[in-house]
């Protein structure tokens, strides 16, 4: 069950929350979004707003606030149903954040993070979908586990599946809500293992994962849950895949239609990137030429195939120009950066010590500029966190013992607008694209495009008086011209994408200094403490309802009961 946290709340009963004044991403309007009524006890409230439910003070003196929350229930029985209208003046609605790079170590490193644990990190990065690597212990290769031939490095999480009832890593992450009994503030796809064992001596079989794909393309029926988290891409990321398993693992790919995620970097030996910083530091380096020659690969590959290979946290600017020419040929090849490729440099290790030590290494300050020059070209389809916990323990190790890798969901949109937006390279509106359009159609999915759905909503409402009503008569100004409003209970859930009840709220224009004390994440691994950075999620909507919301009490106009004809259609 989930462990007790002081950021959730006891409000009672169902709530309709109204956002008034939002302006949408992409097209610049000011509009007011209804969620349909739900339950909040399941939000995280690292605001306040709901953290004690109870409307503004009263004109005229009396009781400062009527606490409605402790009336859940009317008289006859039924459950009450009330109306919660947000002043969302200055802040931006945008489809939610994809992160197509997540690493959430359950089963086998629960220590480090758990399902629960990085989806509340995500959820707090206003992210509602992530794509979970296959590098768990055991691997995600869709092979049943048996104990008897299981490595000891396994046995935490043979142990983990076991108490879920599970005997497949795939099975016991799809069914994971359910056998742990709570609610993900987050939705999560899978990746699959390129090779059996993460091991790149043997492509998987996708008879072992096949009846884990998308319904419309796995063979077996698949369950509520399995549909729900299906496998969406191929890759043994921590690790290339190898140059003895790609032909087949290509194969694999264009077969079921799933692109490889390629770990794009290859090296055995070297802690940080090879240049005067390491030699300075008496550590061995890693040549730039070590991302080169898996991206030309992976380029080459994709040229004689067909196979769309997608470059995982590309980093120099070596690989950037191999990558624009490829894309200028056509190729089917994407790539992705991470954050601290944007932020950080490898003469930053020189401060941050281990918490700067990740695989791909940080490059020179030269690799820095070209990154960002990149991402602003277009020559980078996606930003994603490659987001790694690890125990402070671990990480304190000294830069050669300590494992790679550093968290990224709670920071990232934050570092990337300071990086990106703040400094000219991108707009608000890029970044949006970077961090959820994207990712989400590499994920298989698209962002709800919400200028159309609210012309599709208007074109349907003919009779929508008391619609307009709710939203220019609760938490509007009376004089303030009239807007449209995005009714989320108003759309019909078999005729749109899922995803178009997921969304993130947001505060572009803020800013605010890193906290890892007050992460959701179980991990402290970062090397952005004490950074000021801009912009920040406000709320997360996942399926509809508040999964997150750090949005203060003070943005709170009225709490109405919801009877009859008062309620938004």
């Amino acid at each position: 069950m989930q462990p007790p946290d002081a950021s959730r709340h006891a409000a009672r009963g169902l709530f309709r929350v109204v956002f008034h004044g939002l302006r949408v991403w992409n097209s610049g309007e000011i509009i007011d979004v209804a969620l349909p009524p739900a339950a909040l006890n399941d939000a995280i409230d690292d605001g306040g707003l709901f953290s004690n439910l109870q409307t503004p003070a009263t004109q005229g003196g009396g009781s400062a606030r009527t606490a409605l929350s402790q009336e859940p229930v009317l008289p006859d029985g039924s459950v009450c149903e009330r109306s919660i209208h947000i002043d969302a003046d200055g802040l931006t609605i945008a489809p939610g954040l994809c992160d197509p790079h997540v690493h959430f170590r359950d089963p086998g490193q629960r220590d480090k993070e758990d399902m629960l644990s990085g989806c509340r990190a995500a959820a707090a990065g206003g992210f509602t979908t992530v794509l979970l690597m296959p590098n768990t212990a055991p691997a995600m290769d869709g092979r049943h586990v048996d104990v008897a031939s299981a490595g000891s490095d396994d046995a935490d999480g043979i142990q983990d599946m076991r108490e879920s009832g599970h005997d497949s890593v795939i099975d016991y992450l799809q069914h994971y809500a359910q056998s742990h009994g709570v609610v993900l503030p987050a939705k999560f796809l899978l990746s699959v293992c390129a090779s059996v064992g993460r091991s790149g001596l043997k492509a998987s079989d996708p008879q072992d994962w096949m009846r884990y794909l998308r319904s419309e393309i796995a063979l077996d029926p698949s369950d509520a849950a399995m549909a729900e988290h299906p496998l969406v891409a191929i890759s043994d990321d921590g690790s290339a895949v190898t140059s003895r398993t790609l032909a087949e693992v290509g194969a694999n790919a264009r077969r079921f239609s799933l692109p490889i995620l390629d770990h794009c970097e290859h090296h055995e030996t070297g802690v940080m990137n090879d240049g005067v910083t390491s030699r300075h530091l008496g550590l061995p380096g890693i040549p730039a030429a070590t991302e080169l020659a898996i991206v030309a690969r992976d380029i080459e590959f994709a040229r004689q195939t067909g196979t769309h290979m997608h470059l995982q946290h590309v980093s120099t600017a070596l690989a950037f120009d191999a990558i624009r020419k490829a894309k200028g040929e056509g190729l089917p090849v994407t790539c992705e950066t991470a954050p601290h490729y944007l932020a950080l440099c490898d003469e930053d290790v020189q401060r941050f010590q281990t918490l700067a030590k990740m695989n791909p290494p940080l490059r020179s300050a030269a690799d820095r500029d070209a990154t960002i020059a990149a991402v602003a070209d277009g020559t980078v389809d996606m930003l994603a966190t490659d987001h790694a916990p690890h125990t402070m323990h671990e990480k304190m190790q000294g830069m050669v013992k300590s494992p790679n890798g550093i968290i990224g969901l709670e920071t990232a949109y934050g570092v990337c607008h300071r990086v990106l937006v703040d400094s000219g390279a991108i707009d608000d509106e890029r970044l949006i694209e970077l961090m959820s359009v994207a990712p989400a159609r590499l994920m298989g999915f698209e962002a709800p495009d919400i200028p159309r759905l609210l012309d599709t909503q208007a074109a349907t409402a003919e009779d929508s008086d008391n619609v307009e009503a709710e939203s220019q008569g609760n938490g509007s100004d009376r004089g303030a011209p009239e807007r449209r409003i995005l009714d989320l209970s108003g759309l019909n859930r078999s005729a749109v994408n899922s995803s178009a009840f997921d969304y993130t709220i947001l505060d572009t224009r803020g800013t605010w200094t890193v906290k890892s004390a007050n992460f959701h994440s179980k991990a402290r691994n970062t090397p952005f403490e004490g950074m000021k950075v801009s912009g920040r999620a406000q709320a997360t909507i996942l399926d509809g309802r508040i999964a997150f919301s750090r949005i203060p009490a003070s943005r709170l106009t009225e709490v109405s009961r919801l009877t009859g004809e008062d309620k938004l259609r």
